[in-house]
Protein backbone atom coordinates (compact mmCIF):
# COMPACT_ATOMS: atom_id res chain seq x y z
CA UNK A 1 0.00 0.00 0.00
CA UNK A 2 1.23 3.48 -0.79
CA UNK A 3 1.67 6.21 1.80
CA UNK A 4 -1.34 8.04 0.31
CA UNK A 5 -3.51 4.98 1.00
CA UNK A 6 -2.32 4.53 4.59
CA UNK A 7 -2.63 8.19 5.65
CA UNK A 8 -6.37 8.14 6.53
CA UNK A 9 -5.91 4.88 8.44
CA UNK A 10 -2.94 6.18 10.40
CA UNK A 11 -4.64 9.51 11.15
CA UNK A 12 -7.78 7.79 12.49
CA UNK A 13 -5.70 5.40 14.61
CA UNK A 14 -3.56 8.19 16.10
CA UNK A 15 -6.54 10.43 16.93
CA UNK A 16 -9.53 8.15 17.48
CA UNK A 17 -12.92 9.70 18.08
CA UNK A 18 -15.51 8.34 20.52
CA UNK A 19 -13.05 6.21 22.46
CA UNK A 20 -14.12 5.00 25.89
CA UNK A 21 -17.02 3.68 27.89
CA UNK A 22 -20.39 5.43 27.86
CA UNK A 23 -22.51 5.69 30.98
CA UNK A 24 -26.25 5.13 30.56
CA UNK A 25 -25.92 3.63 27.09
CA UNK A 26 -29.10 2.28 25.54
CA UNK A 27 -27.30 -0.68 23.98
CA UNK A 28 -23.94 -2.39 24.46
CA UNK A 29 -22.34 -5.01 22.25
CA UNK A 30 -19.15 -6.97 22.74
CA UNK A 31 -17.40 -9.27 20.29
CA UNK A 32 -14.04 -10.94 19.97
CA UNK A 33 -11.90 -13.62 21.42
CA UNK A 34 -9.72 -13.01 24.41
CA UNK A 35 -7.34 -15.80 23.37
CA UNK A 36 -6.20 -13.90 20.27
CA UNK A 37 -6.56 -10.41 21.71
CA UNK A 38 -9.07 -8.95 19.26
CA UNK A 39 -12.01 -7.68 21.28
CA UNK A 40 -14.28 -4.72 20.77
CA UNK A 41 -17.14 -3.29 22.80
CA UNK A 42 -19.47 -0.63 21.45
CA UNK A 43 -21.91 1.56 23.39
CA UNK A 44 -24.85 3.25 21.66
CA UNK A 45 -27.16 6.03 22.85
CA UNK A 46 -30.36 6.91 21.00
CA UNK A 47 -32.40 10.09 20.73
CA UNK A 48 -35.79 10.96 19.32
CA UNK A 49 -35.53 12.97 16.08
CA UNK A 50 -38.49 13.77 13.82
CA UNK A 51 -40.50 10.92 15.32
CA UNK A 52 -37.69 8.36 14.81
CA UNK A 53 -35.22 6.82 17.23
CA UNK A 54 -31.79 7.56 15.83
CA UNK A 55 -28.28 7.01 17.12
CA UNK A 56 -27.19 10.09 19.01
CA UNK A 57 -23.76 8.85 20.00
CA UNK A 58 -21.64 5.71 19.89
CA UNK A 59 -18.38 4.96 21.66
CA UNK A 60 -16.02 2.00 21.67
CA UNK A 61 -13.26 0.29 23.58
CA UNK A 62 -10.97 -2.29 22.01
CA UNK A 63 -8.14 -4.67 22.55
CA UNK A 64 -7.02 -4.68 18.96
CA UNK A 65 -4.61 -3.23 16.48
CA UNK A 66 -4.48 0.28 15.06
CA UNK A 67 -6.74 -0.76 12.20
CA UNK A 68 -9.46 -1.90 14.60
CA UNK A 69 -9.18 1.43 16.43
CA UNK A 70 -9.36 3.39 13.18
CA UNK A 71 -12.36 1.47 11.81
CA UNK A 72 -14.27 1.74 15.10
CA UNK A 73 -13.52 5.46 15.25
CA UNK A 74 -14.89 6.21 11.79
CA UNK A 75 -17.81 3.81 12.20
CA UNK A 76 -19.01 5.53 15.38
CA UNK A 77 -19.08 8.77 13.43
CA UNK A 78 -20.83 7.24 10.40
CA UNK A 79 -23.73 5.73 12.33
CA UNK A 80 -24.67 8.96 14.07
CA UNK A 81 -28.16 10.05 12.98
CA UNK A 82 -29.08 6.60 11.63
CA UNK A 83 -31.81 4.33 12.96
CA UNK A 84 -30.78 0.95 14.37
CA UNK A 85 -32.03 -0.72 11.16
CA UNK A 86 -30.04 1.67 8.98
CA UNK A 87 -26.87 1.09 11.00
CA UNK A 88 -27.40 -2.68 10.96
CA UNK A 89 -27.63 -2.64 7.17
CA UNK A 90 -24.06 -1.31 6.90
CA UNK A 91 -21.32 -3.82 6.14
CA UNK A 92 -17.83 -3.79 7.56
CA UNK A 93 -16.61 -2.58 4.18
CA UNK A 94 -19.01 0.38 4.31
CA UNK A 95 -18.05 1.16 7.91
CA UNK A 96 -14.35 1.26 6.96
CA UNK A 97 -14.75 3.00 3.59
CA UNK A 98 -13.56 6.46 4.75
CA UNK A 99 -10.18 4.86 5.47
CA UNK A 100 -9.71 3.60 1.95
CA UNK A 101 -8.87 -0.02 1.13
CA UNK A 102 -7.69 -2.02 4.11
CA UNK A 103 -4.73 -4.35 3.78
CA UNK A 104 -6.01 -7.91 3.16
CA UNK A 105 -4.75 -9.12 6.55
CA UNK A 106 -6.71 -6.33 8.30
CA UNK A 107 -10.14 -6.81 6.73
CA UNK A 108 -11.15 -8.78 9.83
CA UNK A 109 -10.93 -5.50 11.79
CA UNK A 110 -13.86 -4.08 9.83
CA UNK A 111 -15.78 -7.30 10.47
CA UNK A 112 -15.02 -6.98 14.19
CA UNK A 113 -16.57 -3.49 14.23
CA UNK A 114 -19.58 -4.65 12.21
CA UNK A 115 -20.09 -7.56 14.62
CA UNK A 116 -19.85 -5.29 17.69
CA UNK A 117 -22.42 -2.95 16.18
CA UNK A 118 -24.67 -5.91 15.37
CA UNK A 119 -24.20 -7.25 18.91
CA UNK A 120 -25.34 -3.91 20.33
CA UNK A 121 -28.25 -3.26 17.98
CA UNK A 122 -29.64 -6.64 16.93
CA UNK A 123 -32.17 -7.98 19.46
CA UNK A 124 -31.25 -11.55 18.48
CA UNK A 125 -27.62 -11.07 19.55
CA UNK A 126 -27.76 -8.20 22.04
CA UNK A 127 -26.83 -8.91 25.64
CA UNK A 128 -29.44 -6.38 26.75
CA UNK A 129 -32.20 -8.25 24.90
CA UNK A 130 -33.33 -5.25 22.88
CA UNK A 131 -31.56 -2.60 20.86
CA UNK A 132 -33.53 0.05 22.71
CA UNK A 133 -33.47 -1.47 26.19
CA UNK A 134 -31.56 0.62 28.72
CA UNK A 135 -28.62 -1.29 30.04
CA UNK A 136 -28.61 -0.78 33.78
CA UNK A 137 -25.43 -2.76 33.98
CA UNK A 138 -23.14 -1.64 31.21
CA UNK A 139 -21.24 -4.81 31.95
CA UNK A 140 -17.64 -5.34 32.87
CA UNK A 141 -14.89 -3.66 30.93
CA UNK A 142 -13.02 -5.64 28.30
CA UNK A 143 -10.13 -6.06 30.73
CA UNK A 144 -12.53 -7.61 33.24
CA UNK A 145 -13.65 -10.16 30.66
CA UNK A 146 -10.21 -11.49 29.85
CA UNK A 147 -9.54 -14.51 31.97
CA UNK A 148 -6.16 -16.16 31.77
CA UNK A 149 -6.10 -19.75 30.54
CA UNK A 150 -3.53 -20.60 33.20
CA UNK A 151 -2.78 -19.25 36.63
CA UNK A 152 -0.26 -16.72 35.35
CA UNK A 153 -0.42 -13.83 32.91
CA UNK A 154 2.71 -12.58 31.21
CA UNK A 155 2.77 -9.19 29.53
CA UNK A 156 5.55 -8.54 27.06
CA UNK A 157 6.09 -5.03 25.80
CA UNK A 158 7.17 -4.89 22.20
CA UNK A 159 9.87 -2.45 21.13
CA UNK A 160 8.74 0.59 19.17
CA UNK A 161 9.12 0.16 15.45
CA UNK A 162 11.77 2.43 14.04
CA UNK A 163 10.98 4.59 11.03
CA UNK A 164 12.59 3.19 7.93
Amino acid sequence: MSDDQTQPLEAAAKNPKNLGEMENADAVGTVGRSDCGDMLRMWVKFKEEDGRKVIDRATFQTFGCQTAIAVASVATEMIRGKTAAEALSMSGQELSSPLGPLPPMKIHCAQLVEDALRSALDPATSTTGSPMAPSAQNGPTLADQITPTSGKVKITLLPKASAA
